[in-house]
């Protein structure tokens, strides 16, 4: 139902003409990635922290719901409106207000671009670790909100172990803070790695005290190329089994390279699977890194190990994996890409329980990510809508594999709107029951992002 009069006052008195009722703005902040949609009544573009309160408050006033968005790069419709309400863009918040390298810390604003905070840092010989795909248009506030992480993960861990601080405002209209600007600290609680994650169900994020980590300054990259996804996939397992951790390992089935090949030309190569592998550090050590490393990589089935000698090369070799995303889009607009996460000893029993599954539903299935950390990205690619109905029934079939494998649903992407109602598959009632009890201590008119994370039925 429209906005009240009276919530539409305070809005234009919190905003002025930051605030949008337009059909042109409802619209274009009604979706995410996910390609789901649903329009807000309203669209407000805060600029800072106590406006954040007010806008809460008002909100909360009147049962409204109240819905954050960073760019809107999300794939599991996480920052779709689906009750209406306000939406709130953090895109003006964008300022990176302290650098700070003798403690390794910047504080910024939600609305920052990642890849403009890296730039930002580069000077300083730093950089954040978290790197999603997506990180040249996605924010800072989103990659908290879902804790999306990407390649880097594997060695420098995701934004929970990247985050030093908060500042927030609950779902009851209460701005505070949380955590420390310290690396160490053992007071209370821990909120920040609370609300990190929580696809603002539980506070908007307004500020955040980021844990930044040294430049290294050398990177090698490798590309490995196996006869089938079993090979690649146990080396992935000698790899991480070893002491040297690579700061990049992804995974690239047969599928996804042939897609990749007709998208980006003959130089992305064809095997039965692929592993991207990059090794940071210093020039005395690397050598013997990459030794290790590459000394893991081989094994039974491996067909090529290729080492780029120029940073053109190292672009080259990535090809594949960059080409991958549109070269999906062309064939399945409607494809379905979820990320889901084993231990890494169960990634051989998920990708070939992933094919058997593509081969009884009688779906096209890509898979490819972060296999270092057990973390692939499924894409089904239905065409038309009996592949998309058999899609959605391979779908659960891989929720359950993962669970069995003593996995989760999501390693970045989070849970959103899409896979709320498998979040019974995953967790207990009694720990279900002990998060709906602490979202009802920071939302407890459930006024903050409705509809997302937990499962129908609960708040």
């Amino acid at each position: 139902m429209p906005l009240s009069d009276s919530l539409l006052q305070a809005l234009h008195s919190i905003f002025g003409d930051a605030l949008h009722t337009g059909p042109a703005e409802r619209l274009a902040y009604a979706y995410d990635n996910s390609r789901l949609n649903a329009q807000p009544d309203a669209v407000v573009f805060p600029t800072g922290h106590a406006q954040v309160e007010a806008l809460v408050r008002a909100c909360r006033d009147h049962r409204v719901p109240l819905t954050a968005r960073g760019r809107g790069s999300n794939t599991t419709g996480a920052t779709v409106p689906v009750e209406g309400g306000v939406v709130a863009s953090f895109e003006r918040m964008n300022r990176v207000l302290r650098i700070d390298p003798a403690n390794r810390l910047a504080v910024v604003e939600p609305g920052v671009i990642n890849g403009d905070l890296q730039r930002a840092l580069a000077p300083h010989g730093l950089f954040w670790p978290p790197d999603p795909s997506s990180s040249p248009w996605c924010s800072i506030g989103g990659n908290l909100a879902c804790n999306a992480a990407g390649p880097r993960a594997v060695k420098y861990g995701t934004p929970r172990e990247n985050t030093l601080g908060l500042r927030a405002v609950a779902g009851t209209g209460e701005g505070f803070r949380c955590g420390t600007y310290t690396s160490k600290g053992s007071t209370g609680y821990d909120l920040t790695r609370l609300l990190i994650g929580s696809e603002g169900t539980l506070a908007l994020i307004t500020e955040a005290t980021l844990k930044l980590t040294p430049r290294p300054s050398t990177i090698r990259t490798l590309r490995a190329t196996y006869r089938d996804v079993g090979a690649a996939a146990q080396a992935v397992a000698r790899i991480m089994g070893q002491p040297v951790t690579p700061c990049a390992l992804e995974f690239i089935d047969e599928t996804a390279l042939k897609l990749a090949r007709a998208h980006a030309g003959d130089h992305v190569p064809l095997a039965g699977a692929l592993l991207m592998i990059e090794v940071d550090g210093e020039p005395e050590t690397l050598d013997s890194a990459v030794a290790a490393v590459s000394a893991a990589a081989r094994g039974d089935g491996l067909l090529s190990l290729d080492a780029a000698a120029t940073a053109e090369e190292a672009q080259q070799l990535w090809a594949a994996r960059k080409a991958l995303s549109p070269a999906q889009r062309t064939i399945a607009p409607d494809k379905i890409n979820e990320d889901v996460v084993v231990p890494v000893s169960r990634l051989p029993e998920l990708v070939q329980g992933i094919q058997r599954l593509a081969t009884k539903h009688d779906v096209l299935i890509v898979s490819f990510g972060h296999a270092g950390n057990g973390n692939l990205h499924v894409n089904l690619l239905p065409r038309d809508a009996a592949e998309r109905e058999r899609a959605h029934a391979c779908l659960a079939g891989i929720f359950a594999l993962v669970i069995e494998l003593e996995g989760t649903l999501s390693g970045e992407h989070g849970i959103g709107r899409i896979k709320r109602e498998f979040m019974p598959l995953a967790l207990a009632p009694e720990t279900l029951h002990l998060m709906r009890e602490v979202k009802r201590a920071f939302d407890p008119d459930a006024i903050l992002n409705p509809g997302k994370l937990l499962p129908a039925g609960s708040a």
